[in-house]
This record gives C-alpha cells, structure tokens and sequence, in this order.
C-alpha cells in the first residue's frame, strides 16, 4: 500500500507539545480539512494530491508574490548588473545539504571574494576543511549531513513519512535552525576576528534564514538547485502531482505542510533569539517575504526559466568549481583508463545505500552482460565490497566529476543537481537513480531531452533496468544529444551569472530606521477561497 496517513490533528499534535497543541488546533483545524481533502503524504514522504476538475487555474493563486501570465516577464538582463556600485560587503551564506549542495556555492563564494568581498559560508562541520581549503571563512550550522542524507533517503524529501521519523527531523532541523544566527554574526570560530553580516545568501533548507534576515535587517538572496517557486510548468520536486492545473498548487501544498512541522521551532527562534513577534499560523509566513530575489542554478537549455516567474527570478546556469586542475589521480586509476575503452561511471556520492552489496552485484552483472568496463564510485553507501577483484572494474574512492567524467562513456548516478550538471556538460549520455528531493525531477528531465532512459527509482533498482538503461545511453542517436546539450552549456557561466544575479537584486544596507516591508502573505486561505470557501 502506497498511502500510510493523511496529515491530521494527531500529526500535528505530534510536532508540538501538549500546550502548544491545544492553542494550535483550534487555529488550524479548518485548514487541515481543506489539507485533508487535497493532499495525502505518501510512504516515501513525498506529497499526492489532486484538485477538483471544475477549478480554472486562473483561481490557483496563492499570494506566493509571483504573477501568473501567459506571456514572459520582461526583466533586465543579468549583464546589466552594476558591479561597481557595490562595495564591498560582508556576505554570510547559509547552506545546508551534502557535498553536492554546498559546492556551487564555494565557487560563488569564491567568485565574491574575487570582487573584493569578505565571504563566511556557514555550513556543516564535515565541510570546513573543504571550506577552508577553497580560501573561504568557515562557521559551522547544526545538522549532521549523514543523518540528514539517511532520513532524506527514507522519506525522499523533507516531509517525515511516518510518526516515528519526527523526532529525527525534528532534532536535526531545531540544530540547524538555532545555528543559523551565530553564524550570521559571531566571530570567526578559529580567529575570533569579528564578523557584522551586509547580506545574506541562503538554500531554502536552511529554514530560518528569512526570519535571520528580517532581526538583522541585510537583504537576503536565495539561491537553489532545484524549483522553489511556483509555477504552471512543472510541479513541486517534493509533490507528486499528474494534473498541470495543479503544479502552482503543488508549491503552496508542500511549503504548508513543511511549515505545519516546523512553526513551533521557528517561533521559538524568533521570540527567544531574535526577538521578533511570533508568526500566526494564518499569517501563513511559509517561506519568503514577496520581495526576496531567487537565483536558481541550472541550465537554461535543460529547463528553460518558466514564462510566469517575474523579474525578482533569475535561472542563471549551473554552478561549477574547478577541482580538475588541481587534481592529481593515482597511478592506478590513470593506467586502468589508458589500458582499455572509456567505463560507465556509477556511483551515488553522499546518499547511504540500503543494500550495497545486493546493489554491487546487480552492477557488476549488468556490466558483464553488456560488455563495458566500469567505475565504481563506493561513497557513503559503502558499494564495491567484491569477493575478488574484476578486470573490468575499478573502484573509487573519490574523485572529482569534472576531471573524471570527460573520461567516461556514460553515468550512471542519483541524480544530484551538480552531478547531473558535470555529467552534461561531458556529454555524458545519463542515467538517473533518484532516492530522493529534486532527482527524480533532474531524471525526468535528462529523459524528456532524450540524453538518458526514464529514471530508476532507487527502489526499483534492478538487474533488467540497468541493462537496459546501459544499451539505452549507448544508442548513437542519445550520444548525439548529450553533445549538442555539451556545446549549448559552453558559453554558459553559472557561477558568474549567479553572481551578477546578487548585485542586481543587491539593494544596499538599510539603516536602522528603515521601516519593514510588510509580508503579505496570504496562506492557506488562499486554498479555501480557490474552492469558494471564505
């Protein structure tokens, strides 16, 4: 059975304590009705929903501060950026994630720094060194990227799947979050020179970044991977979602849902360390404030930026960080490249594996039966445990993509945003394995252009699928493709692009007397009134 629960008042309840439940059910409890009858979490965490056919879109609005149009937003290019107007600032970047996630923006923070900007990025402790190593400041966040992977890979997203997944989340999230404002202006940890933030940077999974930003008052710019706003062109990585009249719905589902799980912690956090007025629940503060500027880091020839995001969006390309040229591969792995064909690359990066030894064989199996030579990247899930050595196999330990994947005929790989970007940008045809979030958004779109199958979910990984996945990618026609995607991304400068990005939307440092914005969100109410309910 697919379907474990509905999110209910017992749900709820679970997230809060006793008091905290009995002041806030009597608040939500019309909207978890409307919740209840739109929306199911599944199994995998992920959130199914459909909508009544006799809604028109144009009744799908959901006060999420963008403009639905049929026609695309004219905006100022990114080129445009006054560079030189900025002066130099003191930047914070908030990153929570894996490897994968915190990457692009060391080459961001890199690239700041360059224009003469100070750049702590705070993130999690297993990354200082890799921080470090790239010239940058470090402070770390709470959160244990392991943890956060292994309960990700469970629940294939943010959502918890079951009542016993809370505290987990729960746990890591309250780390995360309270970890937010000390990294924001402490002093450096190791210097203990001071730190007085100008400007924020942040990914969505930080979750207190906007409510940081606002007891601070510095402008705050998110950047991500995957989409984060809504719009009538696809639907929320986190939803499962089949009707088109639904995508723009899908954001506003899943953000409300996530901040049902996590409004206590954050108005804990805004009363009791940033001094801040306590968010109702039907001020609906899910996300962002309307004027908060997005940068998403893709390729614009992969998913082209959707005609109904406004000018405060801005998909700038992928965001890559040299490690090529610095990189000095073993002897061994050097002389197994020279000595046959180019292998197909597999590997799963930072995402723990169930069963890997199940998972070995089955790749072992299918690389024997097709007859190709292959790259076994063991990561954290522990894969390439072999009974013996094979000729025709190397394991590895880690190596960098970019230096790697130019030497490979195909990949095999989860799915991340910036191992999905490396492997395009080799012309490698592609296979995705997603296990959770925005992967199995990256493999449908690998698949819609041609450059890779349909994607394997991690679940149903097996030895028929990844033989059949390896002939699909070695088709001339795919090849073809992936190159054509190759020389399109070229000109590409995601890292500079996401850059300019910051400067045009840079507003300058309010002064303390600056009045606020006011947030005009609309909430879950906005979902009643599309149903005609007031």
């Amino acid at each position: 059975m697919s379907v474990v629960y509905t999110i209910s008042l017992g749900t709820i309840r679970s997230c809060y304590n006793d008091s905290q439940a009995t002041n806030t059910t009597m608040l939500i409890v019309v909207q978890l009705k409307w919740l209840n009858r739109l929306a199911t979490v599944k199994d995998d965490g992920t959130v199914q929903f459909e909508v009544p056919a006799d809604i028109k879109p144009q009744n799908l609005d959901f006060g999420t501060g963008v403009v639905y149009t049929d026609d695309s937003t004219d905006q100022e290019p990114i080129e445009a950026a006054d560079v030189h107007g900025i002066p130099p600032l003191h930047i914070v970047m908030l990153i929570v994630g894996t490897r994968g996630d915190v990457q692009p923006f060391v080459a961001i923070g890199k690239r700041l720094q360059e224009d003469g900007h100070r750049v702590r990025l705070a993130t999690h402790a297993n990354f200082k060194d890799f921080v470090l190593g790239a010239g940058l400041e470090f402070f770390p966040l709470g959160g244990d990227p392991k943890i956060l992977a292994g309960y990700m890979v469970k629940n294939k997203g943010f959502l918890p799947s079951g009542p016993s997944e809370i505290p987990i989340q729960r746990n890591q999230l309250k780390e995360i979050i309270y970890s937010l404002l000390p990294a924001c202006k402490d002093p450096d940890p190791d210097t203990m020179v001071p730190f007085k933030p100008d400007a924020i940077i942040a990914n969505p999974p930080a979750y207190g970044h906007t409510h940081v930003a606002e007891s601070l008052k510095v402008p705050l710019h998110i950047i991500f991977t995957m989409p984060w706003t809504p719009t009538s062109e696809f639907p929320h990585p986190l939803s499962r979602v089949k009707q088109p009249v639904a995508y723009r719905l899908s954001y506003q589902i899943v953000d409300a849902l996530i901040w049902l799980g996590i409004r206590d912690m954050i108005n804990d956090f805004r009363k009791k360390r940033l001094n801040l007025r306590r968010v109702t629940y039907l001020s609906g503060s899910y996300s962002s404030p309307l004027d908060v500027p997005y940068a998403y880091i893709w390729s614009p020839h992969l998913v082209p930026k959707p005609k109904d995001w406004g000018p405060k969006i801005d998909v700038v390309g992928f965001c890559f960080l040299d490690l090529a040229s610095t990189y000095e591969p073993p002897d061994s792995l050097v002389k197994w490249l020279e000595d046959g064909e180019k292998p197909i690359y597999i590997g799963f990066g930072s995402l723990p594996v169930e069963e890997p030894e199940k998972m070995t064989e089955i790749i072992v199996k299918a690389l024997e039966i097709t007859g190709h030579r292959g790259i076994i990247n063991k990561g954290w899930g522990g894969l390439g445990n072999l009974a013996e050595s094979k000729d025709f196999l190397y394991l590895l330990d880690n190596c960098p993509h970019d230096w790697l994947f130019s030497r490979c005929l195909a990949v095999v790989h989860h799915g991340g945003a910036g191992t999905t970007a490396a492997g395009l940008k080799a012309a490698c045809p592609t296979t995705i394995v997603p296990f959770f979030g925005d992967q199995p958004f990256w493999g449908e779109r690998v698949h819609a252009r041609g450059l890779g199958p349909a994607p394997i979910p991690v679940d149903e990984f097996s030895l028929d699928k990844l033989v059949d996945a390896i002939r699909f990618m070695l088709h001339p026609k795919v090849k073809e493709r992936a190159v054509e995607l190759a020389k399109a991304m070229e000109n590409e400068d995601g890292v500079t692009g996401a850059v300019k990005a910051f400067y045009k939307h840079f507003p300058g440092k309010k002064s303390e007397s600056e009045p606020e914005l006011p947030h005009s969100h609309r909430g879950l109410l906005s979902i009643r009134r599309c149903f005609g309910h007031t």
